[in-house]
């Protein structure tokens, strides 16, 4: 159980060191070029451009040494933190661009990495459910406070602090867990890599079960970010609201997904069935919000869908973990969360191009209708492939 401790405080300090970065990137990004196609570069470059390419390298590495191979993607993260720490001072924006991509790429891998490691310590004491639950309850407080924490570090110390802040929690992320000594051995495995992305493929189309949860969440993740780039347009048109309801519109959210995430740890409901529950309250406070009329009550949905959110995506990768084979676990997961970086670029596009035909509050209807979509098509599919499972 203490590898297990060090898997989840590994997990939960990075996903706060990503936001303190994020959030310097994107400061820094925008002082020195003052333009929106040069912060849609960087979304592209740190999120887009590395869905495609992570599933090589986790393929690459994902039966190395866990106590070797994830402290070596943190070092070298670290070491990217710093240089863009330097060029903070000397900025140069391919330079840049080329340090997110690299950075994106191990990031997920390194989560790819990490929710394998779990999966490999817990589901041989028939503790992955519970495992998943901490690590959830750690993303979601990260993802909470994260945010926060960067505009606050960024406002204080500047920007290059806290790039060398953030380069500081990759170094701490790394000895912790190079010296956790049970961490899952080596498992050697002589096949090319393309072999093996093509494995992790194959298995993914092959499995009913499993190729429902994925492609469907695939599609869910372009209309549970629809909304993302335009709610400071909906908190300020359609709730006529100033920065602090926008601030709190955000925090309600992020209150929600942490309620969620405690929510999944007491529940002993079956991931598919969560998995429902979640996405539709999702899909229903999206709707909600789409005709809220006061800042409250779009508080009030953005709890009730937050707490979606915080049960929605641990519920999907417990039911895809439970059903997959322990050595395709990293590739699996991977792919998941490759989709999770790549199909937000879809929804932002929807959501931008929906706000300037017709509004943000038809933007929140397109989101909450689609979600809702997604569950139904997603829930025929999964009783028909249940009812032949049986």
């Amino acid at each position: 159980m203490r590898s297990f401790s060090r898997l989840a405080a590994a997990y939960t300090v990075n996903e706060v060191g990503d936001w303190l970065g994020l959030v310097a990137l994107s400061v820094l990004v925008f002082r020195e070029t003052d333009s929106a196609l040069a912060l849609t570069g960087l979304f592209l470059a740190a999120n887009l451009v590395p869905a495609f390419l992570a599933p090589l390298l986790t393929a690459r590495i994902d039966r190395a040494s866990v106590r070797r191979a994830l402290p070596a993607i943190y070092v070298i993260e670290g070491a990217i933190f710093v240089a863009l720490a330097l060029l903070a001072d000397r900025f140069s924006l391919p330079f840049v661009l080329f340090l997110a991509l690299a950075d994106g790429i191990l990031l997920l891998t390194a989560r790819a990495l990490s929710r394998a490691a779990v999966a490999a310590v817990m589901e041989p004491q028939g503790l992955l459910r519970e495992g998943n639950a901490i690590v959830n309850v750690g993303f979601a407080a990260a993802t909470a406070i994260g945010p926060a924490l960067g505009g606050v570090v960024v406002a204080g110390l500047g920007v290059a602090e806290a790039l060398l802040l953030d380069a500081a929690s990759f170094a701490l992320i790394a000895a912790l867990l190079a010296t956790a000594r049970a961490l899952p051995a080596a498992r050697p495995d002589p096949e090319p890599v393309l072999r093996r992305v093509r494995a992790g493929f194959g298995y993914v189309w092959r499995d009913p079960y499993v190729r429902t949860l994925v492609i469907g969440q695939a599609a869910a993740f372009v209309f549970f970010t629809t909304v993302l780039p335009i709610e400071i347009v909906y908190a300020k048109e359609s709730l006529e609201t100033d920065d602090r309801g926008f601030g709190l519109l955000l925090a309600s959210w992020g209150a929600g997904i942490f309620v969620g995430s405690l929510f999944f740890v007491g529940s002993r409901r079956r991931p598919l069935a969560l998995i429902a529950i979640s996405t539709s309250l999702v899909g229903m406070a999206y709707l909600g919000m789409a005709g809220a009329n006061s800042l409250a009550v779009a508080c009030a949905l953005s709890v009730i869908g937050g707490a979606g959110n915080g049960v929605q995506w641990v519920a999907l990768l417990t039911a895809v973990q439970e059903v997959t084979d322990t050595t395709l676990q990293a590739r699996v997961v991977g792919l998941i969360e490759s989709a999770g970086a790549a199909m937000p670029g879809v929804g932002f596009l929807l959501g931008g191009g929906v706000t300037a035909l017709a509004g943000p509050r038809v933007a929140f209807a397109v989101a909450g209708g689609g979600v809702l979509a997604v569950l139904l098509v997603m829930s025929t599919l999964m009783r028909r492939v249940v009812r032949a499972r049986a």
